[in-house]
């Protein structure tokens, strides 16, 4: 007796099942997206807890292959690496709340409140290189600002209910953090014995292209992995080396430009430039050569950071033409935001890197 897919019509009734259920999906994308959206959305804090995980987990490994390094039970020693990578965290965290959200706090509101001769001041200034009011006019800034806190102050008590909900969310998501540090506890605790289970599962799935695929999935964590750590790290020391620099100069809101300068170089090729612009205008609000210095400044330390911090810290693994990092970029942002901008680069080196080692050799079998 013939098996089941044996059967004459197995192929083609498998054909046309797939060919109705592929037209169903097409037909109905929007709602597809949607649902798949929705239920993602429910497993929202586990995949930021996992996301957690793997930014902290090269911390922890590095504690466990050197601090922890001559321990030879290897359950301890991952214990301790992913403890010690995790108070690491928080005492850094705690040192920046510390050390400088006071001092932003203080600069804001500085800022705030000297901002009508801040603009007062600008409009002297170009008035003394020759533009006039007529061309220039900043005095609608100094009565807007005005309205505008009185606005807010109006409409705070007019949208009460929607302040004391937009708090209740806000903690809910102070909640949801601190469950997604938990899991980010027990992911790095489990993490060895998941990937086990991924590599049996992978080689009960993929057979004989097992190791292919674990060599795009090991060199994809590679890249990645570098690239969020790295950049990170790359961040801090501008952030760092920015605020040294403006306290030696004794230029004013050195922690508010700092943190705006640290933050905006996250985001690869346009988030330096978006920085200098915000930096240099709040600089330039209280006195033009302050924003001069800044801006001279902030062009050497994006050269020193481009040629020589970014290279010495990537080194070769990210090795991608720069048109295709903008055309990924621009890609990126056009298709997921925000997060494709900050994605784009990683996700353009492990195209070029499939496409060298797998597209192009299959393709010059031919």
């Amino acid at each position: 007796m013939k098996k089941f897919r044996d059967q004459p019509w197995y192929s083609l009734a498998v054909s046309i099942s797939i060919g109705v259920i592929l037209f169903v999906v097409l037909s109905n994308i929007n709602h597809v997206i949607d649902g798949i959206g929705t239920f993602l959305g429910f497993f929202s804090t586990v995949f930021l807890g996992a996301v957690i995980a793997y930014i902290i987990n090269p911390l922890a490994m590095l504690y466990r292959r050197t601090i922890f390094g001559k321990i030879k039970n290897e359950k301890i020693r991952a214990t301790l690496g992913n403890t010690f990578g995790f108070i690491s965290v928080i005492l850094l965290l705690t040192f920046i709340g510390f050390s400088i959200v006071p001092q932003l706090i203080e600069s804001v509101k500085t800022f705030a409140a000297n901002f009508n001769g801040y603009v007062r001041g600008l409009q002297h200034t170009l008035k003394l290189i020759g533009v006039s009011s007529s061309v220039v006019d900043l005095s609608e800034l100094i009565d807007s600002s005005n309205d505008l806190l009185n606005q807010i102050q109006q409409l705070a008590s007019e949208n009460m209910d929607l302040i004391m909900s937009t708090t209740a969310d806000l903690g809910k998501a102070v909640g949801q953090g601190f469950v997604a540090i938990l899991l980010a506890i027990y992911f790095l605790a489990e993490k060895d014995r998941l990937k086990d289970s991924g590599k049996r599962f992978l080689k009960a799935v993929f057979k004989k292209q097992y190791k292919k695929v674990a060599y795009i999935i090991g060199r994809s964590d590679v890249i990645l992995n570098r690239y969020i750590v790295y950049n990170l790290i790359d961040a801090m020391i501008v952030g760092a080396v920015n605020g040294i620099f403006m306290t030696i100069a004794g230029l004013p809101y050195v922690g508010l430009v700092s943190v705006v300068v640290a933050i905006t170089n996250i985001v690869p090729t346009f988030g330096p430039v978006v920085g200098a612009v915000i930096g240099g205008f709040l600089l330039l609000l209280v006195e033009p050569r302050y924003a001069a210095i800044f801006l001279i400044f902030t062009l050497i330390l994006q050269l020193i950071d481009g040629y020589m911090i970014k290279p010495k810290l990537f080194g070769d693994s990210l090795g991608v033409s720069s048109l295709w990092i903008l055309v990924g970029i621009v890609a990126g942002g056009k298709m997921f935001g925000v997060i494709g901008i900050l994605l784009a680069i990683p996700m353009v080196a492990i195209i070029d890197m499939l496409y060298h080692d797998f597209v192009l050799p299959f393709m010059e079998k031919e």
